[in-house]
């Protein structure tokens, strides 16, 4: 039986996209919600939760008494090896399948001795199946979009986008004849933006494409939501998030998550799974044997935060970026999809701390733009600037007066009287 203490515990259901790139800033909240006193179950898919258990081990994933890993079916074949690398496949599928079994679940946990009543759903923006569980349940539903601020904007704006005629495109040829480089200028807090600036899913000659429309019904029924987490901080970000907080539900900037988490005493730190396996192709071993270094895994975080670290070399996924902020590192962004050159435009253009990466990637060219960030004086002022927003960073993680911090306080707050 459950004693009194845990069953008067807030009880945080936290919902990630089975994605890592979701699930890292998902578990970074789980931690330091478990830190503040939250009880937490953490709802992988079936096939996600195997592949970690493949990759970490059969004990991986047990979990705490007040900290819990739990699975629900996600529509996926067991026996593909890579589904979780086709996004279209993975958000259609758990769209379409896991709303029934995610019902269950939360009548399953409600009647539980063993858990406090549950406080919340903390769910991914592209995992808003739950809003229809929570909404039957009357439970708060808080949306945790895990992109940048700015990258969530572009996917906010693709409805408009549509009704203005710039996706879905005419036809294929729209993809190079200087279409994308049309500038858009009407998105609230942000200027200067090309469409190919936006995240790619508009980058489309199908109306029916999976993704464009996916993107959209996803932000539209954000606006249903108790709150929106965005893992930013309002310096960096401060005219996109006031613009979105002038469309959405109350918006919480409570980034970046992996300070937050420095504010824990690190014997206080819950011991969870991290990191998932990679494939990399024989080809690329072969080629590269006597020339480079290649670990399964490692602390990408500790190696920025190095000393010796001159750039990152980095594809502007919105962790990756950061990292990169908060260990005052300037990048060489090399942007491949999403809302990833978003983050390279403003990483480049806005925040000063970027050099962009073409499509025309030559050996020569690398070596100039290396040499440019780590030798020449634009290098020089982007390491600058890259440490200014390390100090920002951290002072908006820091108790007790960043803003981050603050804003985080209050959402637990509002959560907590929500479900009174």
């Amino acid at each position: 039986m459950a004693s009194i203490s845990l069953r008067q515990k807030p009880h945080a259901v936290l919902v990630p996209f089975p994605s890592q790139g979701h699930i890292n800033p998902l578990m970074q909240l789980a931690k330091v919600l478990h830190y503040k006193g939250f009880h937490i179950t953490f709802v992988h898919t079936e096939y996600n939760y195997r592949r970690l258990l493949k990759s970490r081990g059969s004990n991986s994933l047990d979990g705490l008494p007040t900290f819990r890993f739990v699975t629900i079916p996600d529509g996926l074949p067991a026996t593909d090896a890579n589904a979780t690398q086709d996004i279209p496949l993975l958000c259609d599928s758990t769209s379409k399948h896991c709303l029934p079994h995610f019902r269950n679940l939360l009548k399953k946990l409600s009647s539980s001795p063993d858990s406090p009543p549950i406080t919340c759903i903390i769910c991914d923006g592209v995992m808003s199946f739950t809003l229809d569980a929570a909404q039957e349940l009357g439970l708060p539903a808080v949306f945790f979009w895990t992109p940048s601020a700015c990258g969530f904007m572009g996917y906010v704006q693709f409805h408009r986008l549509i009704e203005k005629g710039l996706t879905p495109f005419k036809d294929e040829s729209y993809f190079t004849n200087g279409h994308l480089d049309i500038v858009i200028d009407w998105i609230p807090g942000m200027k200067d933006i090309r469409l190919k600036d936006l995240p790619t899913f508009l980058r489309t000659a199908d109306p029916n494409d999976i993704m464009l429309n996916f993107l959209v019904a996803e932000t539209e029924r954000t606006k249903k939501a108790s709150a929106v987490i965005l893992n930013t901080f309002h310096d960096l970000e401060d005219e996109v998030v006031d613009a979105l907080s002038t469309l959405l539900p109350p918006i919480y900037s409570i980034g970046p998550l992996n300070l937050q988490l420095k504010q824990i005493p690190a014997d206080n730190e819950p011991d969870l799974v991290r990191g998932e396996s990679s494939v990399i192709p024989a080809e690329f071993l072969e080629e590269t044997k006597e020339r480079s270094l290649l670990a399964s895994w490692c602390p990408q975080e500790q190696v920025l935060s190095h000393p010796a670290i001159g750039g990152f070399l980095t594809h502007s996924g919105w962790n990756s970026t950061l990292e990169s902020v908060c260990g005052g590192v300037p990048m060489i962004c090399w942007s491949f999809c999403g809302e990833q050159p978003t983050n390279c435009r403003y990483s480049c253009k806005e925040w000063g701390i970027g050099f962009e990466l073409g499509d025309d990637v030559k050996r020569d060219y690398v070596e100039g733009l290396v040499r440019k960030l780590t030798e020449g004086g634009e290098g020089k002022e982007m390491k600058k600037n890259a440490l200014e927003w390390k100090k920002l960073a951290k002072e908006a993680t820091t108790c007790p007066n960043g803003l981050s911090f603050l804003a985080l306080d209050k959402l637990i707050n509002q959560i907590i009287k929500l479900d009174v």
